[in-house]
């Protein structure tokens, strides 16, 4: 476990795409413009409390839902196969269509911004959460998203996460608020050149994305990469006039 401590920690409760609702505790951190990070799951390890800290220190309030796996630690094997125990959450196979999360964040980021009481907030996905960054941008609630890693669908080839309907809204976003952000890793299997080549044809303009030399996996956490992470934040503080 880790000794790492909230200024706050609330359970959001709403319903996912099916109506079912489900409900997560959200920790909060710092003091500033919002910043919503969505876990790549497995688990919420320290490298991810790490991030949060070094957002805190930036200037930004954390909000940190806490959707699956161990608080604090990873536990790779066991958590991978509890993943499979949440399908009514998170699809990771799913092509063409967000899992049924998807409305559940939608509704964190509106609570968030009312919460905080500004214009809107940013939100960082990494791998298998890393689209919904980009698709949240369609809410007014979202000012900027950033995708690190993005993964989903799993063996999806040129499919991705999200529905048509998804992407022309997202479009929409995208447009009247600035270019969302894609990072990843030039030879990172599990987060395919050939997802970002698609998001780049669909998003056009709408979306940066950049590639860092090396074949590791987590930009912002475990495998910390310090151009990317200045590189969020950079793209946070023009967003959120932080």
């Amino acid at each position: 476990m880790t000794s790492w401590e909230p200024d706050a920690r609330f359970d959001f409760t709403s319903a996912l795409d099916g109506g079912q609702e489900v409900t997560h505790p959200v920790h909060v951190k710092g003091n500033g413009p919002a910043i919503l990070i969505l876990q790549e799951l497995p688990g919420i390890g320290p490298e991810t409390l790490d991030l949060a800290n070094r957002l805190v220190r930036a200037g930004f309030t954390v909000y940190l839902p806490h959707l699956f796996g161990t608080f604090g630690k990873i536990s790779m094997a066991r958590n991978m196969a509890r993943l499979f125990c949440i399908r009514r959450e998170f699809n990771i196979f799913l092509k063409g269509r967000q899992s049924p999360v998807a409305s559940w964040m939608r509704a964190l980021a509106r609570h968030i911004r009312d919460r905080q009481g500004g214009t809107g907030i940013g939100v960082i996905g990494m791998c298998l959460t890393g689209s919904f960054a980009l698709t949240l941008m369609a809410d007014d609630a979202v000012l900027g998203g950033v995708a690190s890693q993005p993964a989903l669908p799993l063996m999806g080839g040129d499919a991705l996460h999200m529905s048509e309907a998804d992407i022309a809204e997202t479009c929409a976003g995208m447009a009247a608020k600035g270019p969302g952000l894609a990072l990843r890793y030039r030879g990172d299997r599990m987060s395919p050149s050939r997802l970002m080549r698609r998001m780049e044809e669909v998003f056009g303009d709408g979306l940066d994305t950049v590639e860092y030399p090396g074949n590791r996996h987590s930009l912002l956490t475990l495998h910390f990469h310090e151009p990317a992470y200045k590189r969020v934040e950079a793209y946070f503080r023009a967003r959120l006039g932080a």
